[in-house]
């Protein structure tokens, strides 16, 4: 039986940068709380078995690509009498010590607030959009081919709530996945992420999934992390395809 801790959280792993991996699991841990991080490997060839031996620190091998949102599920039934948050966090995020008990201290005041996430910066600095308005089909492939974008301007000015003070807190549609903090309790309520996803697009619908038990999501921007944002599917036509799927998937199950 595992002794019960203040915050869990896990991480899909799959060829990342060993040098950002570090920095990441050492922000978590650097966390003056009692916690616990699952690493959950999606590589075959089990990359990061022996890399990180820390004590609070717990390795999954699944030996293959089961996909972002199922590999975040597999802790599901481990966290149940452990933790009373849970984080799903990103392997290329840097935080500083005292957001995490920051935010949970604010998720706590909320009983209406299932899940909070702070604000989300560029590692130059810059502000990335990370809390959003449920996605229309236009803005999608406006986000995916850039050159399009003078022709849906409003539907992209609208999706980045550029008509809202980002530097106050609100209830926001969805929130991107690279940090979410949520009270277990929900977090399992909600069953997770929905396996259907592959990549991309579970975080849109986990948070339309929140709405539907009652519940709320906020953006919460007095505390800041810093996220490299890979943008794959915009560079590779495999995950760009993933990402269309997974589109396809997404208003095929909440409508146009």
């Amino acid at each position: 039986m595992m002794n019960k801790v203040d915050i869990s959280a896990s991480i899909v792993l799959y060829k990342e940068d060993l040098e950002e991996l570090t920095n990441t699991i050492s922000c978590f841990l650097n966390t003056p709380l009692k916690k616990k991080l699952f690493l959950i490997d999606n590589n075959e060839d089990k990359q990061f078995e022996n890399t990180f031996n820390q004590e609070d620190v717990e390795y999954i091998a699944i030996g293959k690509n089961i996909g972002f949102g199922a590999g975040h599920n597999i802790i599901l039934d481990r966290i149940k009498n452990l933790s009373k948050h849970h984080l799903i966090l990103n392997p290329d995020v840097s935080f500083e010590p005292r957001v995490l008990p920051n935010l949970i201290t604010k998720l706590e005041r909320h009983e209406i607030v299932t899940m909070i996430a702070p604000k989300v910066l560029f590692s130059d600095g810059k502000h990335q959009f990370s809390c959003r308005r449920y996605p229309k089909v236009p803005e999608l492939i406006a986000r995916r081919f850039q050159f399009l974008e003078p022709f849906f301007k409003s539907f992209v000015k609208k999706g980045k709530y550029n008509d809202k003070e980002l530097d106050a807190s609100f209830f926001a549609d969805y929130i991107t996945g690279c940090f979410h903090l949520y009270k277990t309790e929900d977090f399992l309520k909600l069953k997770g992420f929905d396996e259907r996803y592959f990549l991309y697009m579970e975080d849109v619908d986990i948070c339309k999934k929140i709405e539907k038990i009652d519940k709320q999501k906020l953006y919460y921007p007095k505390e800041e992390i810093t996220h490299v944002l890979k943008q794959g599917s915009s560079k590779n036509l495999k995950l760009f395809l993933r990402h269309t799927s997974s589109a396809i998937k997404y208003f095929l199950k909440w409508g146009f």
